[in-house]
């Protein structure tokens, strides 16, 4: 009987085809399924974040109504600089004069939610490089829209003229959107003070000039006038001269 022999490294040699087998067939199907590329961010959306923040339904209302929250969600998109935002709860808004809101004009309104919004990104350490008054998105009329930020540590102290806020915590960061929750309305003084009339209307020129010329003319008429008076009447005297000098003759050849 005649047994085969098989050869020393056959196991070896077909643990390292296994292997390789294994090896290629990985690589194919990494290659058929592509890696799923990373999913991009969510644009920022103000509404969003007050919602998810909550407390804030009175607020996210105003800036619906306004448009002011698409305002500020196009400015994220297209400016560098950021913004920042101060955001009454709703409990800020009830503390307000009963029918206060109800009484602005939509323009009101507007500048009310602008009035709270700094056209720059400000982390809560950066407060205290403010210089006052700060300039809000209302205006930069330093009596009438004045916002003027004092800052100690942590703590940061809003005062309009009108109203005193220190600003409570942080509702949103992002590093160009900055979010802080402020418990009462920042109300500018531009509500509250009687504006000054508007100066009255300068005449116009060409009405002065026109007065000026009939003014003239008239003098002139006036003149006029008088000195056709004064000729008629040495005229006239002048004319009596001859008539004495020939009654005077006359009365002498009669004596």
């Amino acid at each position: 009987m005649v047994m085969m022999k098989h050869p020393f490294l056959s196991l070896p040699l077909l643990l390292m085809l296994i292997f390789s087998s294994t090896t290629i067939l990985v690589q194919k199907s990494s290659a058929a399924t592509p890696a799923p590329e990373p999913a991009e961010s969510a644009p920022t959306d103000i509404i969003r974040i007050l919602r998810k923040a909550g407390g804030f339904a009175t607020l996210i209302r105003l800036l619906q109504t306004t448009k002011v929250s698409t305002q500020i969600n196009s400015q994220l998109l297209t400016s560098n600089g950021g913004l920042t935002m101060f955001a009454p709860n709703d409990n800020a808004f009830s503390s307000l004069k009963p029918g206060f809101l109800n009484s602005l004009s939509d323009e009101q309104k507007n500048k009310l939610i602008q009035f709270h919004l700094l056209p720059t990104f400000v982390s809560v350490s950066n407060f205290d490089t403010l210089s006052n008054p700060v300039r809000t998105q209302a205006g930069d009329d330093p009596y009438r829209l004045a916002l003027n930020v004092t800052s100690s540590g942590n703590q940061v102290n809003i005062t309009t003229g009108i109203v005193n806020v220190t600003l409570g915590g942080t509702v949103y960061t992002d590093h160009q959107l900055a979010v802080y929750q402020v418990d009462k309305v920042l109300l500018p003084r531009d509500f509250f003070v009687a504006k000054p009339p508007a100066p009255a209307p300068a005449p116009e020129k060409s009405t002065k000039v026109s007065s000026k010329k009939k003014s003239d003319d008239s003098d002139e008429s006036v003149a006029g006038d008088n000195d056709s008076g004064a000729i008629g009447v040495k005229q006239q005297n002048l004319m009596w001269i001859p008539v004495a000098v020939a009654t005077i003759i006359l009365t002498s050849f009669s004596w």
